[in-house]
């Protein structure tokens, strides 16, 4: 091969790289890389299927708001069952369960599906939101369901913003302003005034007589 054409193949391939780094590059940084959702926790015991477990915090680590848990809950079985708790090994925080509107318990229909968290779904909220939570740790979960019993999982902890924005804990709220005194009415009646004490009264006629008598002594 000459020495031109050895040049030419040299100059191809390094154009060929210099191409594929400036493409993977371009791939790490495009938006449709930045739009790829998180791989979250899923499970299956028995008929139950836990699917996109996570825990959701306040978008501020500095607020001390409630965590929410949110998920898809499978149930692959001929009966109903009901999700009677979740705890958190390791973490001192409560779970409180509500079902959708805030009514009765948490039901998985037979051969159906629940969403656990977001607008108008059943909710798991844990009120001390901060209490052994740290953003970006993962957190062993446990559901405790009337049939299946205890399904352990690990859940990531992302604070509600980004993609969580929508499925994020409601923001925690600020105490209300102490009411001001109601203002007097315009035109009110004047409170009355106090009336003169006895020994006032009984001053006045005697500092009449007084002037009387030094009126009379003048004359004479």
């Amino acid at each position: 091969m000459s020495s031109s054409l050895r040049r030419g193949a040299l100059a191809a391939s390094v154009l060929v790289l210099s191409i594929a780094s400036l493409s993977a590059c371009a791939a790490g940084n495009s938006a449709q890389t930045l739009e790829v959702k998180p791989d979250n926790a899923a499970t299956s015991v028995g008929d139950i299927k836990l699917q996109n477990v996570n825990v959701i915090t306040q978008p501020d680590q500095k607020t001390n708001g409630p965590a929410v848990i949110t998920g898809r809950l499978f149930n692959n079985g001929n009966t109903d069952q009901t999700l009677r708790g979740i705890s958190l090994p390791g973490v001192d925080s409560p779970v409180k369960l509500s079902a959708a509107k805030g009514g009765g318990q948490i039901v998985v229909p037979a051969h159906g599906s629940l969403t656990l968290g977001g607008k108008d779904n059943a909710s798991a909220v844990l009120p001390k939101g901060r209490e052994g939570l740290k953003d970006g740790d993962s957190q062993p979960l446990v559901f405790d369901f009337s049939s299946t019993g205890q399904v352990k999982i690990s859940a990531f902890v992302y604070p509600a913003t980004s993609y969580f924005s929508d499925w994020g804990p409601s923001a925690p709220s600020s105490p209300a302003a102490p009411a001001s005194s109601p203002a007097a009415p315009q035109g009110s009646p004047s409170a009355p005034a106090a009336p003169a004490s006895p020994s006032a009264q009984q001053g006045r006629p005697a500092a009449s007589e007084s002037a009387k008598a030094g009126q009379q002594h003048a004359g004479h």
